[in-house]
């Protein structure tokens, strides 16, 4: 009979250390912010969505748009209208069926919605039909070429209307969505916790049973944890951390150049020097050296660039190349703008490491032609409430990146777009935008992304900076990891031996 026992018990014991072996450890830099598509704006909470919530369509490692709920679309002769079927027997996190009503119910709440991320986004659609149960008809008011690009991202994600409805804007303490992982807790600034949904359509590639999202913003606590354990896969690793983990035979890395950018944002909407005169910011792009920056900050991991896409990007504006530094030319153009003393300029920087290294590398440099820049800073959701309120100088900032560079330009440089920062207003600005929106042509797009290029890099509302390489460590009982150009990890397949 104690044998029966301690048998049964043994195996009970196995079974649950069986379960606690795939629950994944995620290392994130930043707490997200609101765990709602149709509201966030992180890239902390873009990792998490993609556990929570699945897009009509996603990306390949080429960047190729694939089906996910949406199994297959078609444009009409005109490029007017779409028609997406919708992957029959989906269900939501709460049981709820999603169908085409659901994905009506969607978009409106994405267009309509007080204060929405994503209406800039998909502005361009006039209407919604349902043209059955598992079809919808999208109607634009203008051909729209980077729909359904914006439908690999938060724009796509689908959350159960009837979860929407009941809970209005508690709405993202409790999400339901319907992608392969349900909503369990959240601890602010600690953990975000969230279980396998057993319902998800795609159930049979899903083998963690949880993640726990553990949020530590500094780069060395992060790998300290990985390494001795406690977390099992972390993202944004610091390039000068990289040679240790690839000396650690119980770590790997995973690496792509991201599809964003960094910058800094200069907020024109101010009584400064640097605000109202376009030399000033000239004369501040001029104070800086991309390429040491790079080499001092990031061990020269990172890519320099001076545009909404990288130089390695076909959509790059070879006519605009990076400028060097020219001290000299800085302070002639700071003379000229009858600057006689060192331009005070508040630049407000995110709290992890990088970002104070990057601030005050850049700190120094600025410094040699005349600028006098003050660091002050705060933790990534301040920041952005800030950059919402107009209340900053300058500001060091990070855009994850999408895969049109339409979603690199139109919400931060059109008029009055959701995330115009800088409270920059061009009217050549906006025809570009417009010109690049409303064709498919290849060849017209890139003559449009010229004219934006022509503008903007005059103006200088913001100055580009440099590429991220997105790297992430993980610990080799890891396995299915792989690497995609919009930084985020894909759940199905990964697996804890």
């Amino acid at each position: 009979m104690w044998k029966r026992t301690l048998a049964t018990l043994l195996l009970a014991t196995g079974l649950a250390a069986s379960a606690n072996a795939q629950t994944l450890r995620f290392g994130l830099m930043e707490d997200p912010d609101a765990l709602d598509p149709t509201f966030a704006r992180t890239f902390s909470g873009r990792m998490v969505f993609a556990a929570l919530c699945d897009k009509l369509v996603d990306i390949d490692a080429k960047l190729n748009i694939v089906p996910q709920l949406a199994t297959e679309w078609s444009w009409s002769p005109d490029q007017k209208t779409l028609t997406m079927k919708i992957r029959d027997g989906v269900k939501f996190q709460d049981g709820e069926k999603l169908d085409a009503e659901a994905v009506k119910f969607n978009l409106e709440r994405h267009l309509r919605a007080q204060g929405s991320q994503r209406r800039g986004e998909i502005s361009a659609i006039d209407s919604v039909e349902v043209v059955d149960p598992l079809t919808v008809r999208i109607n634009l008011k203008t051909p729209f070429a980077p729909l359904l690009a914006q439908f690999t991202d938060r724009a796509g994600m689908m959350v159960s209307p009837k979860a929407a409805t009941a809970l209005g804007d508690k709405f993202a303490s409790a999400p339901v969505c319907a992608g392969p992982f349900k909503f369990v807790e959240r601890v602010a600034q600690d953990r975000i916790v969230v279980e396998k949904f057993d319902q998800y359509w795609n159930k049979d590639a899903i083998f963690l049973n949880r993640i726990e999202f553990k949020v530590i913003p500094d780069t060395t606590v992060r790998l300290t944890n990985l390494r001795s354990g406690q977390l099992d896969l972390l993202e944004r690793l610091a390039p000068t951390d990289l040679s240790q983990v690839q000396a650690d035979s119980k770590l790997k890395v995973g690496s792509t150049y991201e599809l964003g950018y960094q910058t800094l944002l200069i907020n024109l909407s101010k009584d400064s020097a640097l605000a109202k005169n376009p030399k000033v910011r000239e004369a501040l792009e001029l104070s800086l050296d991309r390429d040491a920056i790079n080499q001092v900050v990031f061990n020269g991991e990172f890519l320099p660039g001076n545009q909404w896409v990288s130089p390695k990007n076909p959509n790059y504006v070879a006519a605009f190349p990076i400028p060097k530094r020219d001290v000299a030319k800085a302070k002639a153009l700071l003379k000229e703008a009858g600057i006689t003393g060192p331009v005070q300029v508040n630049m407000t920087v995110f709290s992890d490491n990088l970002s104070q290294q990057s601030a005050q590398v850049i700190q120094a440099m600025a410094k040699e032609a005349g600028f006098d820049l003050k660091i002050q800073s705060t933790d990534f959701g301040t920041a952005l409430n800030l950059a919402d309120q107009g209340n900053y100088d300058l500001m060091l900032y990070n855009w994850s990146g999408r895969p049109d560079p339409d979603g690199n330009t139109y919400n931060f440089l059109a008029s009055k777009a959701p995330l115009n920062y800088p409270r920059y207003a061009s009217e050549k600005a906006d025809a570009a935008l417009k010109a690049e929106r409303q064709t498919n042509d290849p060849e017209a797009r890139k003559a449009a992304w010229k004219d934006l290029a022509a503008q903007v890099l005059t103006d200088r509302p913001l100055i580009y900076l440099y590429h991220r390489k997105l790297l992430w460590a993980y610990s080799t009982r890891l396995t299915g990891f792989g690497e995609y150009p919009d930084g985020l990890v894909r759940f199905t397949g990964l697996k804890l031996n």
